[in-house]
Formats: C-alpha cells, structure tokens, sequence
C-alpha cells in the first residue's frame, strides 16, 4: 500500500531556486526567534513560571526561545496522562497509528526549509547538515511506519496440527524519550516516533539546548492529529527532573542518547524495577571514533574522509573521527596533504551558511579548549588550537599529531574540532589501536588490499563500520546505527529491530 522505503533525498542548495528558499526561510524564522514556548502534557499548554533560554552558539546573545523550566509537579501529572491515556492507545489499530508517522512525514516535507533554519539559529548546523537532520527524520517516520504496520501482522510460527499458534506484539506502556542537541529533529523523532508508533505514550524531554526544536516538532505532531496525550512535551533541567522520570515507577522504558555519564547514571537508576516489571533502556553514549590509513590507501580520498568526519558540524557528533590511525609508511604524506586541506576551512555563522561554525554552548567551548591544552601536551599541535573569533563559541579545527594510543586525547570523548592523529607500525597494529578504547560506535578503513578489508570486518569493534569513505551519515534503512562496548546498547536505529524495543511478544494457542 505504502510502496519500498526510500531515503529521502538530500536538497542541494548549490541551486539558486534552492538557495533562495532557504534564505526565505532563515528571514521568516528569524523574525520568530525568542517566542515562548511553553510545556504540553494532554494536549493543554502550561504556563511558563521558570523559564530556560535557548541561545544561538553562533551570536551568544541572541536568543532563539524560551521554554519552560518544568517542575516535579509537572512530571507527575505528565505520568499520569500518560498512564491514562495509554489505556486506550494501545489498542489503537496498527494501521492507524501508522497513518500519524506517514502524516506527520508529509508536514515535514512541506516545512522543509523553515525546519532546516530553526536548525542553524538553535544549534548552528550549516544549511546541509541542517536538511540532513531533517531528512532523516522524515526516513525515520516513513520506515518505522511501515514497520508499525508490519509488527502489527504478528510474528511468524510454526504450525501445528489441531491448534491455531499465533504471536502478537503489544505495547509496553509509558515511556520517555531524551534526545540529544547534536541531532535535534532526527534522532528526537525517530526514538519518539517509534514508541507511540508501536501503542506507547510518551513524555519527550528535549535537550535544554535545543528545546525549541522538540518544540516544532510538537506542532507537527499536533498538526497531524495525533491524539492528546500520546505525546507530552516536557522541557526542563535533566538535573531537575531527568531522575524523578527515569526513576518513576509508572515508567516502563527509557530511549536516551547523550554522554557516557549520564547514560550509564540511567542505566544504574531502571536497574530497580518497577512496580510490575525491568525497565527497558536504550543507551546511546557516544564514541572515540577511528578511521584507519592504510599504507595501501588512497590518500587523497582518505583525508576528504577524515576532514569530513571530523570538522562536520565542528566534531560534535558521536561517529565524529577523533583518531586517524595511519600507517607510518604513508604517515608523513598523509599528515601533509591533512594539514593542507583543514587550513582551507571556512569557518563562521551557522545562517550563512559556512562549512564550520561554533561549537553549541559555553560549556563545551571551555571544555573543548581545556582538551586542547592537554592534547598539547601529549602530542604535537600542528593547527589550530585556538578560539576563532566572532560572537559566537567558535574554535578553530585542530590537528594533534605524534599521539600516544593511551594518552587523555586519544581516549576521552571530547566532541569537538579537534583531531588527533596516532601512527601505526603497520594494519595489524592500526586494528589493536583502534579497538584499544572503551567505545565502540563507528569506524572507518581506507585501503585497496581486500584481504586487510575482510580482516577488518571481522576484527575492527564497532557496531558502524565503513570501509574506504567517511564514518559519519549513516542513512535510515542501509545503515542500522548503533555502537558496542560503552558506546551504548547496539539497539540499532533505523533497522527492523528497532522496534522490537517497544514491544513485547505474546504467544497464543487455540485448539481448533
């Protein structure tokens, strides 16, 4: 009925028509920034008390919205809206709830643009890293509808004489989805739209420093007719209010993705159970990605490769390269033509559209530069390494070669434009550096020789390995996301499984 999924193709703002709109619609959302915003649980706007500011990392002064700061109280009657309406909604037809994902994936094709520039003010992605993000949460809704639709045909058993075997998927119940900044649109409706796609209900607590996307996205689920109360839209402090959701005995799962600290704090909090049953936790926390340099590489290739994985949208995504291991007989070569290439970075204001813009807040702008300063250490800087100017949070991309596979730099997450670059006596000893770290989210190979390929596909420990291109932009459908190791739970966004998180299998037998 609803045809093969297909990935949704990326706009190319290279063509003037294109590039037109979308200055349109930077203009429009402009005149929009710094509107309230407030909470949303049953469909009834709250009213804003204590309020959080959402800031532009590229004009810090600006402010793109203001949210409200919810309370306890608030989460407390959020579960219990949830709860309620739960009740109900489970036993919406699969059909049904999947005709809400495919709508609300129409709204966003029409939006398109005005999405996109939200993007760049809230979280200073240039144009293409914007529409990418609001691509994939559009594949995000046209895949799990349709996988909505498939759980709900039951599962597959084996017949037997005399009875009638069937097996059903059913939902879990309340649930709550904690996206991260980095990815405001996609990921945040991809974990949110699987779990009341399945017949849950959701309370979504977006990123305090992207909130006013979780925002938009709460109008384009309003706009579909999605029912009240199936999702609850609820900003706030994770400080304030992340443990009394997570830790809420209403609570049966648990959809997060941010930093290892927090992720692993989750995970310890749902191992109480709750009243009735063991929380589910989908955990996403990160990475210290590698991309491996043969000696038998294409070296050009290899480091538009890196440049991209790193210095995409400044380093601040979690299968971001923050290691290139190169073998030492192509070392010196690679390091030249890296260098070259990243001093040809441009850099500035997110709206107009530059390749690299800031980082996303204060914090992470001291932190990165903190990171810096030790990498200076332990290794030799040969770019960057400094703030770049503006009145934004901007570094410029950074280069630490001669590093240690152990040292802080090459071990510790630091989600930013900085690179460091380890040598490798040769492909074996690359795969035992690459695998050396406590994560494993996503890598990547360049060489020619297909026998070192297929040691790495069987060696190198990831849950996203790519071979000979970048080791960013995994695609919903052909590309299932997800990482090993304290990277997190490998639940596989994007995939068939995925859905199998929200759900629970029952088996029934009637003799005939």
């Amino acid at each position: 009925m609803y045809g093969e999924f297909r990935n949704e193709s990326i706009i190319d703002f290279k063509k003037e028509k294109d590039k037109k709109r979308m200055k349109e619609a930077l203009k429009k959302v402009k005149r929009g920034l710094g509107r309230e915003y407030p909470n949303i649980i049953g469909g009834k706007k709250g009213k804003i008390k204590k309020s959080i500011k959402s800031i532009n990392p590229s004009h810090k002064d600006e402010i793109v919205g203001i949210v409200q700061d919810s309370s306890i109280e608030d989460v407390e009657r959020a579960l219990e809206v949830a709860e309620e309406t739960f009740r109900k909604w489970r036993y919406t037809s699969a059909e049904e709830r999947a005709k809400y994902l495919f709508k609300m994936a129409d709204i966003m094709r029409e939006r398109r643009y005005e999405l996109d520039a939200w993007l760049v003010y809230e979280v200073a992605k240039n144009w293409a890293e914007a529409d990418g993000d609001v691509a994939e949460a559009i594949d995000f809704l046209d895949y799990y509808g349709r996988e909505v639709i498939r759980y709900g045909e039951g599962g597959y058993v084996t017949p037997f004489p005399g009875e009638k075997p069937e097996m059903w998927y059913i939902p879990l119940g309340v649930g709550v989805s904690i996206p991260p900044w980095n990815f405001p649109m996609s990921i945040l409706t991809g974990m949110t739209s699987a779990a009341f796609g399945a017949g849950n209900t959701v309370i979504l607590k977006p990123s305090s420093d992207s909130p006013v996307t979780g925002a938009k996205f709460m109008e384009i689920v309003g706009e579909a007719g999605v029912p009240d109360g199936v999702v609850n839209f609820l900003p706030g402090s994770g400080g304030k209010i992340g443990d009394t959701l997570v830790g809420s005995e209403k609570m049966r799962f648990i959809t997060f993705t941010g930093s290892k600290e927090v992720g692993l704090h989750i995970v310890e909090l749902t191992g109480k159970t709750g009243k009735k049953w063991i929380k589910r936790v989908i955990a996403e926390m990160g990475g210290k990605d590698a991309i491996i340099v043969d000696s038998e590489a294409d070296i050009d290739s290899a480091v538009i490769g890196v440049i991209a994985s790193t210095y995409g949208f400044q380093g601040q995504k979690c299968s971001a390269c923050s290691r290139a291991i190169v073998v030492k007989d192509v070392y010196d070569e690679f390091i030249d033509k890296l260098i070259r290439t990243a001093k040809d970075i441009d850099q500035g204001p997110a709206e107009n559209n530059y390749f690299m813009g800031p980082v996303i807040n204060e914090k992470a702008y001291k932190r990165i530069l903190e990171y810096i300063e030790i990498g200076k250490k332990e290794g030799e800087l040969v770019l960057g390494g400094e703030p770049a100017g503006g009145d934004g949070y901007y570094i410029k991309p950074t280069i630490i070669i001669n590093v240690d596979p152990y040292a802080r730099i090459a071990q510790e997450e630091i989600f930013g434009p900085v690179l460091a670059v380890i040598p490798a006596k040769d492909f074996e000893d690359a795969l035992r550096i690459a695998n050396c770290t406590d994560y494993g989210l996503t890598g990547s190979v360049y060489t020619k020789n297909r026998e070192k390929i297929a040691r790495a596909k069987r060696e190198f420990y990831v849950g996203n390995l790519y071979i000979n291109r970048k080791c960013t932009g995994a695609l919903v459908g052909a590309h299932p996301f997800g990482g090993f190791n304290l990277s997190g739970t490998d639940t596989k966004t994007g995939s068939r499984d995925y859905l199998l998180f929200f759900l629970q299998a029952k088996a029934i037998s009637e003799k005939v």
